[in-house]
Order: structure tokens, then C-alpha cells, then sequence
């Protein structure tokens, strides 16, 4: 995502605004965020803002305003007189240093003129919790600059925007599904060394951002996993079992380590259960699937949209 935030140009949306209609911004408007554009269309103003050419005219047949921005500032500064504006704040940090300051641009530009905003960050701000199980008042000990950037980001939100965080573990779907890494037989860990991973599906998290901007308290913090009590080699079993693939192998933590990319071996060194009671007391969300085997059953019945995606 190049996304610049740094110098505001003059606000190019003032023209055919509908007063009574809410705009929202979407930035960083990928899988998830066309999931919200498809549920929201009909109520607000979408304004939805990609770093992927390719994904401004499914955006704008959903019902968008999309923009595709990569080194030229967004004009969003100056909203419409008495406009009532909200944003979702979707895009990742860069990939270096420990502070976003694409964030800390953006809301530059947005501070004043957001009524609302959420911003959907990591369980990974949380560190390694030896498999235990935490809620939102956990101690914060991120492990990696990468980490460290998110928190970053979330504290820039909360500061100058009054966000809601909601902190978000690994994403999955019917076509966002490990497929890949399954047929490359790339390995897993022992059961004994193996970690506690956390998942929630595309599409509750897209129904969760909503009632996040209907519902969340300003700066709250809200972890939003789902039941799923799965270790991370238990995850790729399930997924290997429905797609009728082989299972991985399974290796000892040092072996492991050799074999895999030292990405993929990050997010093996953390172990950690988030628990969300203040996301189901306060936003009050069903998931329409409370676990991994839920979503996976509709594969494994031949689900319509079943996998063939890209992997995770």
C-alpha cells in the first residue's frame, strides 16, 4: 500500500453530496473492504480508497466511489458543509521502522472532520502469552517492528481520530484458505512445540467493522476472534482434511525453522488465545461462523464458493 497523506489537496467530493445521507471512507479497501462496500452501499456515501488498480471497478459496481491512490495525496480534507463523515481504516503499515506513518499522515488530514472511525489492527500487538488465554486489558508486548507499527497506528487512531480498534488475528475464507502452503508440503510444528493461532472469517469481521461504527464506544479497544480453539498445525489439518489434501509434515521447532521462510516462522514463535467479551457484550454480533469447522463444513458439503483462491 503507497498511500500519501502527507499534503492534502483541494476536496474534490463536495459536488452532488446528499445532506442526510452519511459518507464513509474506506481506506485501504481490499477483500474485506469490498465485503463491507457490498452490505453498505444502500445506506451510505462509500468513498473506498485501493492501492490495487484492479479493484476500482468492482468497487464502483458495488456501489463505491472508488479511488486508486499511490503517490498523489486523497482529497478528503475539506468535507461538505455540515457532511456527517465516518471511516474504516483497513490498510496495513509499511514495512519498516516501528512507528506508521502513513497512519499518522492520514489522520493529519481526517482530524475534525470524522465523526466515527474504526480501525482494524493485530492480536499480534499482544506478544507471546505461552498459549494463555487474554482479553483487552492484556499487557502490550509486541515481539517484532512489524507489531510494533500496528500499536503504533492504533495509538495514532485513538489519539486524533477517538477510534475504535478492533484487533484482528489470521483472516480466512473460502477462497483466502491455505491451499498453497498445503500442496508444497511445507511443514508444521510438532504438537508439543506447536502455538495457539486465533482466525475469524472475512465475513464476520466485515459484519463486526460495521457494528464497530454503529455501536463502538470511541477508543475502545475490542478483540475480535472467533471461537476456535485451534493450534496452528490443527488449523492446516482441518483445512487439508476438507480440501481432500495431504496433511503437512510435522517437524521439531529447529527443524522447522530451517524449512520455512523466517515470515512464516515469525508467526510461529507466539502463542496466545484472545478471548471477546466485550465484542459480543457491546456490539452485539453473531458470527455466522463461531469456528474454523463451521466454514469448513460448507466445504466440505461443496459450498458454491468453495476454495480455489489464493492461499492465506
Amino acid at each position: 500500500m503507497e498511500l500519501n497523506w502527507s499534503a492534502p489537496s483541494p476536496c474534490a467530493f463536495r459536488q452532488r453530496h446528499k445532506l442526510g445521507r452519511p459518507r464513509l471512507l474506506i481506506i485501504g479497501c481490499g477483500d474485506v473492504g469490498l465485503r463491507i462496500v457490498s452490505r453498505l452501499a444502500s445506506r451510505f456515501r462509500l468513498i473506498a480508497l485501493t492501492s490495487t488498480p484492479a479493484r476500482t471497478a468492482p468497487l464502483r459496481g458495488g456501489g463505491s466511489r472508488a479511488d486508486h491512490r499511490r503517490s498523489r495525496p486523497t482529497p478528503l480534507a475539506c468535507p461538505p458543509a455540515r457532511a456527517r463523515v465516518a471511516a474504516i481504516h483497513l490498510a496495513p503499515p509499511g514495512n519498516v521502522g516501528v512507528s506508521d506513518q502513513r497512519t499518522r499522515r492520514l489522520c493529519g488530514v481526517l482530524a475534525g472532520t470524522v465523526e466515527h472511525a474504526v480501525y482494524i489492527s493485530t492480536t499480534g500487538v499482544y506478544g507471546d502469552y505461552g498459549g494463555r488465554s487474554i482479553d483487552e486489558t492484556a499487557r502490550l508486548r509486541p515481539a517484532n517492528e512489524r507489531a510494533f507499527r500496528r500499536l503504533d497506528a492504533e495509538r495514532t487512531m485513538r489519539r486524533m481520530l477517538h477510534a475504535a480498534v478492533l484487533r484482528v488475528p489470521g483472516i480466512y475464507a473460502h477462497d483466502r484458505l491455505p491451499l498453497d502452503r498445503l500442496r508444497q508440503k511445507l511443514p508444521a510444528l510438532t504438537d508439543d512445540d506447536d502455538v495457539y493461532t486465533n482466525h475469524i472469517h472475512a465475513d464476520d469481521l466485515a459484519r463486526i467493522a460495521i457494528a464497530a461504527l454503529a455501536r463502538g464506544s470511541a477508543t475502545r479497544v475490542y478483540n475480535t476472534v472467533d471461537d476456535s480453539r485451534l493450534k496452528m498445525g490443527q488449523y492446516f489439518d482441518e483445512v487439508a482434511d476438507a480440501a481432500g489434501l495431504p496433511r503437512p509434515p510435522r517437524l521439531p521447532r529447529e527443524q522447522l525453522k530451517a524449512a520455512v521462510s523466517p515470515m512464516m516462522y515469525s508467526f510461529m514463535t507466539e502463542s496466545r488465545q484472545p478471548v471477546q467479551p466485550a465484542a459480543q457484550a457491546e456490539l452485539g454480533v453473531r458470527f455466522t461462523y463461531p469456528t474454523v469447522a463451521d466454514a469448513l463444513g460448507t466445504l466440505r458439503a461443496g459450498n458454491a464458493n468453495g476454495p480455489g483462491g489464493p492461499s492465506a
